[in-house]
């Protein structure tokens, strides 16, 4: 097996692995697979968090995860799959972020690290075990990937930041406690 054949047979490993979690993910959300809420029971669910309104959240949410995970596996549209999925996965880990980095904690670590992998994938290409290769790269040219990540950092800037400004506003009319409970005892 040759150096490329490895390289190639590696990048269908992570766009299958990375792409199959993605899907999945996004298919809970959309259509309550997989032991998921579908989109009522996530909006909620994002408006619990803070992303509002929350059907709405939850249909782009499932969307970019759903769509950017099933053609990152294919190895299709790889920089706007890839993109997409990285933007969804930014909006998870701002929710995951205050629980700190590990994921047994509620931390950010999952949202990372898929984000990071489809990424990746959008910049390094999908390899020739692809249908973006088959397809003579049609939709996978060199200046689709700052395009992608342009327009999706921008709308992911945009949604993310409505949210820490909502959570911010909603925390101004909280008063801390001034002592400690086990001090007043």
């Amino acid at each position: 097996m040759t150096r490329n054949d490895r390289r190639d047979l590696g990048l269908l490993l992570l766009r299958l692995g990375a792409g199959g979690a993605l899907a999945a993910h996004g298919a809970q959300k959309l259509f309550g697979w997989f032991g998921g809420h579908g989109i009522g029971g996530t909006g909620h669910f994002m408006e619990s968090v803070g992303y509002v309104p929350g059907k709405a959240s939850a249909t782009a949410a499932g969307l970019a995860e759903t769509g950017g995970g099933t053609l990152l596996a294919l190895g299709l549209a790889t920089p706007a799959a890839g993109a997409a999925a990285a933007g969804a996965m930014a909006g998870a880990a701002a929710v995951h972020a205050p629980n700190g980095f590990f994921n047994q904690g509620g931390g950010y670590e999952y949202a990372a690290t898929l984000g990071l992998t489809a990424a990746g994938l959008a910049i390094t290409g999908p390899g020739r075990l692809s249908l973006d290769h088959l397809l003579g790269h049609a939709v996978n040219r060199g200046w689709m990937i700052p395009a992608a990540f342009a327009a999706t950092a921008a709308g992911t800037a945009v949604v993310v930041g409505a949210r820490a400004r909502r959570l911010r506003k909603a925390k101004e009319g909280e008063q801390e406690a001034l002592f400690e409970e086990e001090y007043m005892e």
